[in-house]
């Protein structure tokens, strides 16, 4: 399954989740609602599962992933009225901390269901603009 087929299911799944139950739960509510739907849709994932943190090669520490899926691609939930700078930068950060090509920040906060797909760029480099 390609990433793009990975993130549309995870994507659906979070829609499912956030039309059902709406906004106002506890981000815990919505990552077991979360977790129901990732099982029903098929899609393989580890909750809350340890990661290693490097620092120049040395392990400093660890955090725990909400979700990791397919083994590709990391997710971390919110459940705050707007997402703010600080939440895509620690989506930014595990993404590349955890070396996953892929991660999406959810947050199931608002009124509508938010999400942003952030991308490791030491894996996946940006091209270089065509002129």
């Amino acid at each position: 399954m390609s990433l793009d087929e990975i993130t549309y299911k995870i994507n659906g799944c979070a829609m499912k989740v956030h039309n059902t139950l709406g906004n106002g739960f506890q981000e815990v509510i919505y990552q077991r609602c979360l977790a129901i739907e990732l099982e029903r849709a098929g899609l393989n994932f580890g909750r809350e599962i340890p990661q290693n943190i490097y620092y120049d090669s040395i392990k400093v520490g660890t955090r725990r992933a909400d979700f990791v899926v397919e083994g590709q691609v990391i997710v971390e939930l919110k459940a705050v009225i707007n997402l703010e700078d600080a939440h895509l930068a620690q989506a930014k950060n595990y993404v590349v901390a955890y070396d996953f090509p892929i991660g999406l920040l959810i947050n199931f906060g608002s009124t509508s269901l938010q999400f942003k797909k952030v991308f490791n760029q030491k894996r996946n480099p940006v091209p270089p603009k065509i002129r």
